[in-house]
């Protein structure tokens, strides 16, 4: 009895080793391309490679249900590992299955996802999650107990971020979650992926708009401030400070360095005689700012919404032409947040040049846009002319 158990812990070591050095290995596969680390000619390759073999499939599908299969696997391994009696050769089957089939298929899935047919945007969403799940499957793996003994303890109750690391329940909660992340990225399909996406980023632009407008809002409540000093005759921002810092009744050092950097932060605010226009700039930038989160609002609902949940099979130029805007569209919240700045810190020059590098980027994206997949023009096609006629008016 005692060699049989001890034989059976062997293979269960040695079975999870070469599960977790498997995984490390798709994972290395998967992160390459989610870094973009591999030339064009070799991802090439293995698109068409990919192709050939799953044919019509959609990869976004293979990896809804591998991620599932993984999911319910490691639930069995996470329940196995913790649970008396610890059954080595219970723990062996399941991370057998679990190598063969469903962690193979994750990555397959990353690699059939190829830009030609699916956008290189698409592929490097999937392929960061899906390398964010088999990260967790090797860390769940790794907490499989090799003495027989199921896990108790900090092994198995420690949450994340404690000193030992996570226990085997926290990490299990972890995969679960990177799971569900592929999980739902299928389910959006093709179309539902890329119209979430710029909705997201919509949403973002639209923060980075109220931002500016609150810091407008307040630039003139400061000026009404400045009025009111003025009527009690000290119009001396820097004479009230000098005062107070040398008044018998500022001690620690902590409360004069507290009025300078009032003082300071209240420079960045637009001062009221407005020198270099910074008012009149930041109404042409909030009301353009709109107009470019309404281009985010219709690109999804007139180009992106009406695609197919799986992309075409024969040729189209529909991906070449998506993966040319998706990253104006990314790169566009990153320029505004720099514009933002360039506000705050009163600076004309860095205002303007940003300004024409968002709005020149806006109009781009739109003139991408304006012939549908289909045909020459249509209904958002005229839009798009309006917006960009309004999109250049300083």
């Amino acid at each position: 009895m005692m060699a049989s158990s001890n034989e059976a812990l062997e293979t269960l070591s040695s079975v999870v080793g070469n599960a977790v050095a498997l995984v490390g290995q798709l994972d290395t596969v998967v992160a390459s391309i989610a870094a973009e680390k591999r030339a064009p000619a070799e991802s090439a390759v293995e698109a068409r490679s990919g192709a050939q073999q799953l044919g019509t499939l959609d990869a976004l599908a293979v990896a809804h249900d591998s991620a599932a299969l993984i999911k319910a696997h490691a639930t069995k391994i996470s329940l196995l590992i913790i649970n008396e009696p610890f059954t080595p050769s219970a723990v062996t089957k399941v991370v057998r299955e679990l190598v063969s089939a469903a962690v193979p298929s994750l990555a397959a899935a990353v690699e059939a996802c190829s830009p030609e047919r699916y956008t290189r945007s698409i592929q490097l969403d999937l392929a960061y999650r899906a390398g964010r799940a088999l990260r967790e499957l090797k860390e769940l793996l790794l907490r499989i107990p090799k003495d027989g003994k199921v896990l108790s303890g900090a092994d198995k109750n420690s949450s994340a971020g404690s000193a030992g690391g996570r226990g085997s329940i926290a990490t299990t909660g972890v995969l679960w979650s990177a799971c569900d992340d592929v999980m739902v990225f299928g389910r959006r399909g093709f179309a539902g992926n890329l119209a979430h996406k710029i909705e997201q980023l919509r949403d973002t632009l639209k923060d980075i708009m109220e931002e500016l407008k609150e810091w407008g809002e307040e630039s003139e409540e400061n000026e009404s401030d400045d009025d009111d000093d003025d009527d009690d005759g000290d119009n001396d921002g820097v004479a009230q400070v000098t005062s107070q810092l040398a008044s018998s009744s500022i001690s620690p050092a902590q409360d004069a360095q507290a009025i300078l950097d009032d003082f300071m932060s209240s420079q960045r605010y637009i001062p009221r005689d407005d020198p270099d226009r910074i008012r009149d700039r930041l109404d042409s930038c909030l009301k353009r700012l709109r107009l470019t989160t309404l281009l985010y609002q219709a690109t999804a609902k007139r180009r992106l919404k009406p695609l197919p949940h799986l992309p075409p099979t024969s040729p189209s130029d529909v991906p070449a032409r998506l993966d040319e805007v998706i990253p104006i569209f990314k790169r566009l919240p990153e320029k505004f947040g720099s514009l933002a700045m360039a506000f705050y810190d009163l600076d004309p020059a860095e205002i303007n040049r940003l300004m024409d590098e968002c709005f020149f980027d806006a109009f781009a994206a739109a003139e991408l846009l304006a012939k549908p997949w289909e045909g020459q023009k249509d209904e958002f096609t005229d839009w798009v002319l309006r917006f960009q006629v309004e999109i250049k008016k300083g």
